[in-house]
């Protein structure tokens, strides 16, 4: 990780001194990096260990083009803090922050089509596009307000799922090309996400400060597992008035409060996670038949983690 900070590092550099600024500024608060750990993990899994440059390219690739869709995600919510610190847009105004998202873009797709990884690029692109179609259908359907699961399976798969995805098939296709090994860790890696995602939604009916606040997903009209499968399952009573307080009181804090009670009184909380824990079991499975390793032992951790997390 240490050596890929570094490589990483000069993925982002540039000849305009603001821009090595912002992005100085954005690697020294980077998150969990989760992402660029799933591409190691699963390229030292199915290549006894070792990583080649190719490996390292492609988790600068995941990890430039991912920062980027955040930085805009910021523009786009408005948001002024991202991990805790400062957004860009909050430090640095909207139009800097556009543009070093799409200098981020372009950066990312040139490492790869500079050393010829176009199944790579492939890859990532593919996950890109599904992210853009997952938040678009997340605001389409979040009118309504009439999702079923099935859609919303096909949102977070979209929205979530599909990066976590990328970043294993990545791993894969980085040290075996064109190997069954892709397709199945495109799997494994989408399960992950699936999980990642409803643990997340669960976090919005917490009491614990995670730093997100709780029931944010209602005020902002999200449709999240728990709530639709209390949704599918009231009274015609119930449901008109769920619906009228996520669409029409959802800034109010005591009718927030009394939703997130309702919700979690009619085991929509325990029906959500026992769902997660179907996905992790799944992507567990996929895992089973691999020779025992350090590393086949740190992604059985990380799936494990994505449930258990506590933020």
């Amino acid at each position: 990780m240490e050596l890929f900070e570094q490589k990483f590092q000069l993925a982002m550099s540039s000849k305009v001194a603001l821009l090595n600024r912002i992005t100085h500024y954005i690697v020294n608060r980077k998150g969990k990096q989760m992402r660029p750990m799933f591409v190691f993990l699963v390229a030292k899994m199915l290549n006894d260990g070792e990583v080649i440059d190719r490996t390292y390219r492609g988790a600068s690739v995941i990890e430039l083009i991912h920062t980027a869709t955040l930085v805009h995600d910021d523009v786009v919510d408005d948001s002024n803090r991202r991990r805790g610190f400062f957004s860009i847009n909050a430090l640095w105004k909207n139009k800097i922050a556009v543009l070093i998202g799409d200098y981020l873009l372009s950066k990312g797709l040139l490492l790869s089509i500079d050393n010829n990884d176009f199944d790579l690029l492939k890859i990532i692109s593919v996950a890109v596009r599904e992210m853009s179609e997952g938040e678009l259908l997340q605001i389409e359907k979040a009118r309504q307000l009439d999702i079923t699961e099935d859609v919303y399976y096909e949102i977070i798969r979209q929205k979530t799922a599909t990066l976590i995805a990328a970043c294993c098939s990545l791993g894969a296709a980085s040290v075996k090309p064109d190997s069954i090994e892709v397709s199945r860790m495109r799997k494994f890696g989408e399960l992950i996400g699936m999980a990642f995602q409803i643990k997340d939604d669960l976090f919005d009916y917490g009491e614990a400060k995670i730093g997100k606040p709780t029931g944010i997903d209602i005020k902002e009209q999200k449709m999240t597992l728990p709530l639709i499968y209390v949704l599918n399952n009231a009274s015609k009573k119930e449901k008109s008035w769920l619906i009228n307080s996520v669409k029409k009181h959802n800034k109010d804090k005591k009718r927030v409060k009394e939703v997130i009670a309702f919700v979690i009184e009619r085991g929509g909380l325990d029906y959500a996670e026992a769902k997660m824990k179907v996905f992790q079991k799944e992507a567990l499975e996929l895992l089973k038949d691999y020779p025992e390793s350090e590393y086949k032992s740190s992604l059985t951790l990380m799936v494990n983690y994505v449930i258990d997390r506590k933020k």
